[in-house]
């Protein structure tokens, strides 16, 4: 019985068929973007609208009101003996010498002045004295900051927001500018956007009270995924928008075996995800428009098998495989 042979094509004909051959054999690696899981009712992160409303971003000066905890000297104008030092207690209470206890929590410093002065008076130990209180330690007159900074200002009365970003050190590169503001008394967050726009900077420059939570988020990031160079998350300039050629640099350049004309750009709005096709050939030869991305926005370039089979495989691989079939089919 005689062995049937099968005619090997020749020379360049004989690489294409093969690489042919292991692209097809090789499973193809495919990016399935159905889009979030979640339920219709699900809620999401909405992003928040700017707060314009003047009489909440530069509210009335308010005073300075004692809670317990606060340290406070006491003086009598003229008098050296009287200067007792006391903290307000849990209870809301102070022990002052001569006096006795007295209910200072939530009052301010003008009304617990007139209140020691009163108490002075009706005991007989003054006639019209003329009292001082000196908040020489305040653990509650704070602001605090939380998210991407963070850190505990001291603030007597009032400070701006500037002062307040200043004394932790400046705003990291990784924060938002969109910053929250979450106040006692007030039912919804303020939120300030410092916008890309130094000039108008003044406009941000909000107050800022005693027992504020300034919340700074962490800004957006384009996820790069595929045939790049560099894969990962890159973070948003907070002042100025990304293209999609930016993002390519930025990710090192697309490699070899990407498929230029099949470059995708997921975005995702509430629940809904979209995708365009963009081809980065033509947007890195200036032949196509350069898409500005936005948070969030996935940028996937697929891979072409046969292509990333030659580059990884290596091309002593592919002909030592080329040779063994050669040699396999003369025998």
């Amino acid at each position: 019985m005689s062995r049937r042979r099968t005619r090997l094509p020749q020379s360049a004909d004989a690489v294409v068929w093969l690489l042919t051959w292991l692209a097809a054999a090789v499973p193809a690696a495919r990016g399935q973007f159905s889009g979030p899981t979640l339920p219709p009712s699900t809620p999401v992160n909405v992003p928040m609208a700017a707060t314009t409303d003047p009489a909440i971003l530069y509210p009335a000066a308010r005073e300075l009101t004692l809670s317990s905890g606060d340290l406070l000297t006491v003086h009598v104008y003229g008098s050296i003996d009287y200067a007792p030092v006391a903290r307000v207690s849990l209870d809301g209470t102070i022990d002052l010498p001569l006096i006795g206890l007295l209910p200072l929590e939530g009052r301010s410093i003008h009304q617990a002045e007139r209140l020691i002065a009163q108490k002075l008076v009706e005991d007989g130990m003054y006639r019209d004295p003329q009292v001082t209180i000196q908040l020489t330690e305040s653990p509650n007159q704070v602001v605090t900051v939380i998210g991407e900074a963070h850190g505990v200002v001291p603030t007597v009365s009032q400070k701006r927001l500037f002062d307040v970003l200043a004394a932790i050190g400046g705003l990291p590169p990784t924060a938002s500018h969109t910053i929250t503001i979450n106040r006692p008394g007030v039912d919804q967050p303020i939120v300030i956007n410092l916008g890309p726009n130094p000039a108008n900077s003044a406009m941000a420059n909000v107050p800022v009270f005693p027992k504020d939570t300034v919340v700074i988020a962490r800004t957006g990031f384009i996820y790069v995924l595929g045939a790049f160079r560099t894969q990962g998350a890159i973070p948003l300039t907070a002042n100025s928008p990304l293209t999609l050629m930016e993002v390519a640099s930025l990710g090192g350049g697309p490699n070899y075996e990407g498929r230029f004309d099949d470059l995708r750009i997921i975005r995702t709005v509430g629940l809904s995800r979209s995708e365009v096709r963009v081809d980065i050939k033509k947007v890195l030869a200036g032949q196509a428009p350069d898409p500005v991305l936005q948070a969030d926005d996935i940028v996937f370039l697929p891979t072409v098998e046969w292509k990333a089979f030659v580059k990884y495989g290596g091309l002593g691989t592919t002909l030592g495989i080329v040779s063994f079939l050669v040699y396999a089919f003369r025998e």
